[in-house]
């Protein structure tokens, strides 16, 4: 058979495959593929021949995102070109399809598959912090070493220390944890955090809010370089002005800026180019 009728038959398999695919139905996919391929050939089959078409029917698996090692939790999820890496020293924010916004630590990565929309289910290595778009009939799945972390739509930081421990920690919303081989589950409330490492899963509180209290105006400024990566400019006659607010850890700088514009009767001009805010 030549390479143009094998094409054509993988094609005819792949389409007939579903997104999800269990090893059952990769069994089935190699025995539909082995009968339409080889069905008329004699019985004289050398060793050689089984591993070039071996070889062949991966490569093109692999292609298409059907052939994959997964992970014990990362049933339904495939890798695809789908992949987001962080090789920067700096925080690196995307959007995802179902538009959930991602920020990327340094030195991590996400996985995710191509019909995202309706499969909202991605893999985490490292540290990324998740604001989920609300989608109540495509729960938001969060594949981290042995943990799922459960959405609906919600704000929070999924952490992966070493090869076995995790931690998620949860701003806003709700979530709920699963493990491998464990039936219990947890439900996070804002200002929760779950561990899980040596088989032991453990809930504890964590600081989800800045606050100043009557401290300088630049105060917030250096919060904001920090936590940000933007300078701020502030009018002179504001040097000394006093603030008293909380903010969330996670809040969007846009909302930081929009309250300090509406405390202090100010306009704003925000150069993401420059990564630069001026308040006038």
């Amino acid at each position: 058979m030549d390479e143009k009728k094998i094409e054509e038959e993988l094609k005819k398999i792949w389409d007939e495959t579903p997104v999800s695919h269990s090893d059952n139905e990769k069994m089935a996919c190699w025995a539909a593929f082995q009968s339409k391929t080889f069905a008329a050939k004699k019985p004289k089959f050398k060793v050689w021949r089984y591993a070039a078409a071996a070889s062949v029917i991966i490569f093109m698996l692999i292609e298409t995102g059907i052939y994959f090692n997964r992970g014990p939790l990362e049933e339904g999820i495939y890798f695809t070109s789908n992949v987001i890496e962080n090789t920067t020293s700096i925080m690196k924010i995307i959007s995802l399809p179902d538009s959930s916004k991602v920020e990327l630590s340094p030195n991590s990565k996400i996985v995710y598959a191509n019909n995202f929309d309706s499969n909202r289910k991605i893999i985490v290595q490292g540290e990324v912090y998740f604001k989920v778009k609300k989608d109540k009939k495509h729960p938001f799945q969060v594949f981290c070493n042995e943990t799922i972390t459960t959405v609906l739509g919600t704000s929070f930081t999924v952490k992966q220390h070493n090869q076995k421990e995790v931690s998620v920690e949860l701003y806003e919303g709700s979530v709920q944890m699963n493990v491998k081989d464990q039936d219990k589950k947890w439900i996070l409330k804002p200002g929760e955090k779950f561990i899980y490492g040596n088989n032991i899963a453990e809930i504890s509180e964590f600081k989800r809010f800045t606050d100043f209290e009557n401290e300088k105006l630049s105060a917030v400024s250096d919060y904001i370089m920090a936590n940000y990566g933007y300078k701020t400019t502030i009018p002179q006659e504001y040097d000394n002005q006093r603030i008293t607010v909380r903010i969330n850890k996670k809040e969007d700088l846009k909302t930081i800026v929009q309250l300090i514009s509406e405390m202090y009767n100010l306009k704003f001009e925000i150069n993401e180019e420059l990564k630069q805010i001026t308040f006038r």
